[in-house]
């Protein structure tokens, strides 16, 4: 049970202007500052929630 979580490589593809600040603010929490940045996150609920959150900015694929 070491690693019982997956890897993704999370990426921003959309723009921030007409989002929200709740939006906005888990992007950044991410890790994501420009389009077409990315982050290698492990996906544990929190992330997953987060993703969910902002999933028509972002593009995840499992690493």
């Amino acid at each position: 049970m070491a690693n019982e979580f997956k890897t993704v490589k999370v990426t921003l593809t959309k723009s921030l202007i007409s989002c929200t600040k709740v939006q906005k603010a888990t992007v950044e929490a991410l890790g994501l500052t420009k389009i077409r940045t990315f982050k290698v996150h492990t996906l544990t609920p929190a992330i997953q929630g987060m993703i969910f959150r902002v999933k028509h900015l972002v593009a995840v694929e499992e690493v």
